[in-house]
């Protein structure tokens, strides 16, 4: 039996975006809601509402006008894919389409690095887009995931992406 076919989102971006960070796909939830990271156990919009000055749990438009307004653009790898669940070790690997990353950083030439949330949105952007021509000095990091499947403590992720987020402001 095939997993059903899921399809990503239009990226959070706007003008002045610097850093993009990349999952890899939706979840169920967030497939649902039609709203990255909605799942309310991933910690997704907790540490960015810790870091950016909102609440988990202001209104989904609210959250991502706070992440637009530093800055921060948010899409997946994948723009489409067959998997049954949310886990990305469930993915179809024959079927990932990547998002077209050379018209994001084309649309968007201030984007000057890319914050993977998690191995699984590093090791698909490797294999399916690689370096994007189109943004050929972007920075490369992998950050833990928020997804509550990474059994990381809290104050642990937070502490990474703090640090990699505020780099850039000292840079």
């Amino acid at each position: 039996m095939t997993a059903p076919e899921v399809h990503g989102l239009l990226p959070i971006v706007g003008d002045g975006a610097h850093t993009l960070i990349l999952g890899n796909m939706l979840s169920v939830r967030s497939v649902q809601s039609q709203q990255y990271y909605g799942n309310p156990r991933n910690a997704f919009w907790r540490i960015t509402g810790e870091l950016f000055g909102f609440a988990a749990d202001d209104p989904y438009h609210d959250r991502t006008a706070a992440l637009v307004a530093n800055g921060i653009a948010v899409w997946d790898v994948l723009k489409s894919c067959r998997r049954a669940g949310s886990l990305d070790s469930a993915v179809e690997p024959d079927s990932m389409v990547g998002n077209d990353f050379d018209e994001l950083f084309i649309a968007q030439p201030g984007i000057t690095r890319v914050l993977f949330n998690g191995a699984a949105a590093e090791k698909n952007f490797n294999r399916l887009v690689r370096v994007a021509p189109a943004a050929p000095d972007v920075h490369y990091r992998r950050l833990p995931s928020t997804s509550p499947a990474q059994t990381m403590r809290y104050e642990e992720k937070l502490t990474a992406w703090r640090e990699a987020l505020e780099r850039r402001e000292r840079a």
